[in-house]
């Protein structure tokens, strides 16, 4: 095979995106950095110019993932806009779009076990995404009375957890599992039921 002539910070990012294709179809153990080289068309002696182990490439797969999580959030929340409860569902629902549309490194950031603190830029990428949450879910529980307001971080916890219930079970296409209903309707209701039962929402009448 003849080697690809990448330059300066090019073969670093080919080596990612050739993990990321990986990722996606043999998960984030079933391959190695020797099949990630050849994945990018270059020698495995080259992986180590910029990555010590496969756990350091799914790692900066992850990093990135973050960055680009945290983009998709910030923009969804839109500074609260045009109501905090808007905003919130709006994070929600781009945590779904967010899956979908770059599933290796969502498998990178959520399956890999690789932890957030690996690196401190992946701490930083995650710690921002996250924060995105957890200001939105702080913005709308100021809307509830004060003895009745669980903590932003548990707030935002609870729907984290819902849309990623959400999304590991319907929204990726897991084998043996279907819906009835599209993912979003399902976080959607999910998380009115939520919201109702903390008096955010006005049940039916």
């Amino acid at each position: 095979m003849s080697k690809r002539g990448y330059h300066h910070g090019n073969l670093r990012e080919a080596l990612v995106t050739a993990a990321l294709r990986l990722i996606e179809t043999k998960g984030p153990t079933g391959f190695t950095l020797s099949e990630a080289a050849r994945e990018a068309g270059v020698t495995p002696a080259a992986v180590y110019r910029h990555f010590e182990g496969r756990e350091d490439l799914i790692a900066e797969a992850a990093r990135q993932g973050y960055e680009i999580f945290a983009d998709l959030l910030d923009h969804a929340y839109d500074k609260g806009q045009p109501s905090a409860l808007a905003a919130f569902e709006s994070t929600g629902r781009a945590y779904l779009a967010f899956a979908r549309r770059f599933p290796g490194h969502y498998v990178a950031m959520f399956e890999s076990g690789i932890s957030i603190q690996r690196t401190p830029a992946l701490n930083a990428a995650a710690t921002r995404a996250l924060g995105v949450l957890e200001k939105a879910a702080e913005d709308l529980s100021e809307h509830i009375p004060a003895d009745k307001r669980p903590p932003p971080q548990m707030f935002s916890a609870h729907i984290w957890a819902m849309s990623h219930g959400v999304v590991e079970l319907f929204a990726r296409g897991s084998p043996g599992t279907k819906s009835p209903f599209p993912p979003e309707d399902l976080l959607e209701s999910g998380i009115g039921i939520y919201l109702r039962g903390l008096g955010l929402i006005k049940g039916d009448e």
